[in-house]
């Protein structure tokens, strides 16, 4: 066992805790240790509690409603905050544990606004405390090999990106029956979603957004798109309701254990459904969007969001001054902690094709590797919990690769709104 583990508070226990906290209480706990939790939602903690005992084998950590943040980390005296919480309050979390004198995980984005990404900034600043983001679609073995072939110079400068990202009606419909749906929560699927891609295309070419145009609408959830295609019975939620027994889009919680735990009986505290019909009302972001963006060294990407989709993947080709990578990737679609961790986003098909301007193409050599989001989990849990290895393609992100991502996606929301192109350094200002 290490001399000493480093040991951990996680903020928010809802679906994408079990990630971190599971991890840590199986494959690296010679390393690392969870010392708390720290949630608006007793009853989740206390699930979060009963997974660590039941499933992982360890013991139950002390549990701190948020409002006793603070107190958990004196008490607690964690080196690092994991934070899980909803997006939108990951600044909260995130600025406070920098300012108590810890380190920080968060999940992506990093946060949802301009606003929200400069406090981050200055609070890292300020303190000189690290913020890991958590991109484990940098670890994933295809867009490594990318990286390196377009370091090598294999097709020359990068011209142009061309990026299309598609989510199925499993997957898609998922954003648009939880908090998700509210962009004051999520920032839209532009920033939630996207920012694994824009910060795919930022670490390929080594360069950063500067000029952003967007379009962008909810095309095909919600009530009215419902209505124009002939639909007349509505529900407000799947569980308990009789018109969504048959309806491909509804969830059901009490038909699965684990959401069951999480969710349905921890309603009677906060009031949060997680199976909201998708196509009902209220919901403020978009399911179809297309980006422009400009980069600092003069690259273009042209980029698609559709969240409705027959299949789940994505097509992207790189054009360079030598030659044209063009990848593409089929994925496992999921319920976001519906089943079986391993195969969120794990890749089902993938090709990497490299077209010389002056000779044969050839399918590059892509090494197969396990796990969710294309093989990049278990590479990013142990970059982010084990032993620290020599890594020459620097996948390790930081808060300057956090904001960078998620400017994309915040330019594109108000390039939305307006009808007008952004520049990204009207939006946050970096420390030089």
């Amino acid at each position: 066992m290490s001399a000493k583990r480093k040991t951990y508070a996680q903020v928010g226990t809802g679906g994408r805790a079990e990630f971190y906290y599971g991890a840590i209480a199986s494959t690296f706990q010679e390393t690392s240790e969870l010392v708390a939790f720290c949630d608006i939602n007793e009853t989740r903690m206390d699930y979060a509690n009963r997974m660590l005992v039941e499933k992982y084998g360890s013991r139950a950590v002390p549990t701190y409603r948020s409002d006793r943040f603070e107190e958990m980390i004196a008490a607690e005296k964690p080196d690092c905050v994991i934070v899980t919480s909803v997006d939108r309050t990951h600044h909260t979390y995130i600025i406070r544990a920098l300012e108590l004198g810890c380190d920080v995980i968060t999940e992506k984005p990093m946060t949802v606004d301009a606003e929200k990404c400069q406090q981050i900034l200055d609070a890292a600043e300020r303190t000189g405390r690290s913020v890991r983001v958590t991109f484990n679609y940098r670890y994933a073995p295809h867009h490594t090999k990318a990286r390196e072939l377009i370091e090598s110079g294999a097709i020359g400068d990068v011209t142009s990106v061309h990026f299309e990202w598609l989510l199925n009606t499993q997957h898609g419909a998922d954003y648009f029956r939880r908090w998700h749906r509210d962009k004051r929560n999520s920032g839209g699927l532009l920033v939630h979603k996207s920012t694994h891609h824009f910060d795919l295309v930022n670490f390929w070419i080594g360069s950063e957004p500067e000029t952003v145009f967007a379009m962008g609408d909810l095309r095909f959830y919600g009530r009215e798109n419902a209505e124009a295609r002939g639909v007349t019975a509505f529900y407000d939620r799947a569980t308990g309701s009789e018109l969504a027994q048959d309806d491909h889009f509804a969830l059901h919680l009490d038909r699965n254990e684990h959401l069951k735990a999480m969710y349905l009986d921890a309603e009677k505290e906060d009031g949060y459904r997680r199976d909201q019909s998708v196509f009902g009302d209220g919901i403020s972001i978009e399911d179809t969007m297309s980006v422009l963006v400009r980069y600092k060294n003069k690259a273009l990407l042209t980029y698609s969001l559709n969240a409705y989709m027959p299949w789940e993947g994505y097509r992207i080709s790189f054009s360079g001054t030598k030659g044209r990578i063009e990848m593409s990737v089929v994925e496992q679609s999921y319920v976001n902690s519906g089943g079986d961790k391993a195969l969120e986003g794990a890749a089902k098909g993938v090709s990497l094709l490299v077209l010389p301007m002056f000779g044969e193409p050839w399918q590059a050599e892509i090494e197969r590797k396990e796990g969710g989001h294309g093989g990049g989990d278990p590479e990013l849990l142990r970059d982010l919990f084990g032993e620290p290895l020599p890594d020459r393609f620097r996948r390790a992100a930081d808060h300057i690769d956090g904001a960078r991502s998620i400017l994309t996606g915040i330019a594109a929301n108000r390039s939305i709104a307006t009808g007008l192109p952004v520049r990204t350094d009207s939006l946050v200002r970096f420390a030089r």
